[in-house]
């Protein structure tokens, strides 16, 4: 199993827990953004810089996943895609996309989206809690105990 980060708009204590399970287990994990990212000396982790545009972090992903590889982003479209792909997508806020709940999710988010659009609903989503951040380290957690080898 791979990891792949959307690390555009990743938020550093995120990053972090993934940086500490990838070196703990073992992990290939590959954060991926197109701006400059700081991460640990590991031979476990690494970057990829793509050019700047609409989806570009995306469509570099959608390439690179594979079967059963753990993709970590907001980005729900991106997650559709991932699951698409037989591949997992699991939210900075510890919500594990699958594929009975991404309709849902996507549903959801293009109803905000013509809300903001009309101007009914401003402003994204809220700040990461510490509370947020235990419910993305159990998931990671649980999610990696169930499909990681040991």
């Amino acid at each position: 199993m791979h990891i792949y980060a959307d690390a555009d708009a990743l938020p550093n204590p995120i990053k972090d827990i993934l940086c500490r399970a990838a070196v703990r287990l073992g992990l290939r994990l590959t954060l991926v953004a197109n701006k400059t990212l700081q991460i640990p000396v590991s031979p476990y982790i690494d970057t990829i810089r793509v050019g700047r545009g609409f989806d570009v972090v995306d469509a570099a992903i959608v390439e690179m996943v594979k079967p059963g590889d753990l993709v970590i982003t907001a980005d729900i479209p991106l997650a559709a895609q991932v699951i698409e792909r037989q591949a997992h997508a699991l939210n900075p806020r510890g919500e594990l996309y699958t594929k009975d709940n991404i309709q849902g999710r996507l549903a959801m988010r293009n109803l905000l989206s013509e809300l903001r659009d009309g101007g009914v609903v401003t402003g994204g989503p809220p700040p990461l809690h510490n509370r947020d951040r235990e419910a993305f380290a159990n998931q990671l957690d649980i999610f990696l105990t169930k499909h990681v080898k040991q």
